[in-house]
């Protein structure tokens, strides 16, 4: 009976710091606010892995908390989504003198007052934009993410000091973007996005493996695992041929292999 009545409590808490913010209804953080989406099954009570996502330039939290391939995605898997919210609906993420990592990092605590979290599972992710920021937020405040999932776009450069970056690097990228435009690297190296996080974690040399993976028969891949690295982080660069889109089915297939990683 004891037990019975602190899982009553702790849902009821939880529900009583919950209920006042949920999907369209921002959550408010100063003059600032972010949204959320509880997976499925949740049962009230279990620590949930976590999903902070950055929308692209001209969105903000609202879309992402209903779009089918982010939050249709975290939800089917036991993920909460967080979304926070830009100001004039974008991300400084241009260098790093940006107070946005700050408030991206104080949106995750103001949920953990909110959810139970599982702090060994937290995932940093971004479209466009917003990918550029999940690279910011990676590069400057990494040490305690678990993996950052980036949609097309990175980093103004590929030369950027960030010594603590997340223990997964995971990266997709259309060869014909045009918006955030694919970084070719010298010589015409189509692995070059993904620079910077082979040169911090020793990623030497050619990929360990390349395959090829594929959702639908226009949404396929070419995977590119550099899963030797000195840090022994590992990190996954994803190609394919089209534009600037978030592609069918990736952000699952991510969320699949990392929840699937032993914690710890």
């Amino acid at each position: 009976m004891r037990l019975i009545l602190v899982l009553i409590f702790l849902v009821t808490a939880f529900a009583a710091r919950a209920d006042d913010c949920l999907e369209q209804t921002p959550c408010q953080l100063g003059d600032r606010s972010y949204h959320v989406k509880l997976p499925d099954d949740w049962d009230g009570v279990s620590k949930m892995p976590v999903m902070l996502h950055f929308h692209g330039w001209a969105r903000q939290g609202t879309l992402i908390v209903k779009h089918g391939r982010i939050s249709g995605a975290t939800r089917r898997v036991g993920v909460l989504l967080i979304a926070p919210n830009g100001r004039g609906k974008s991300w400084d993420f241009w260098d790093d003198d940006t107070g946005d990592v700050d408030f991206a990092s104080a949106v995750l605590e103001d949920v953990a007052k909110r959810y139970p979290i599982d702090r060994e599972r937290i995932f940093v992710s971004g479209y466009s934009y917003g990918s550029a920021m999940a690279w910011r937020y990676a590069c400057e405040a990494g040490e305690g993410i678990a993996a950052l999932l980036a949609v097309g776009g990175t980093l103004p450069s590929q030369d950027e000091d960030c010594p603590a970056g997340p223990v997964h690097v995971r990266h997709v990228h259309g060869l014909k973007d045009t918006v955030m435009d694919f970084p070719f690297g010298p010589g015409g190296d189509v692995t070059y996005p993904v620079a910077l996080w082979r040169r911090e974690n020793g990623c030497e040399g050619d990929p360990a493996s390349v395959t090829d993976w594929s959702v639908t028969e226009h949404d396929t891949f070419s995977r590119h695992v550099w899963n030797d690295c000195a840090s022994g982080k590992p990190v996954i660069f994803d190609l394919h041929a089209r534009g600037h889109f978030i592609p069918r089915g990736w952000i699952r297939r991510q969320l699949d292999e990392l929840l699937a990683q032993p914690e710890g």
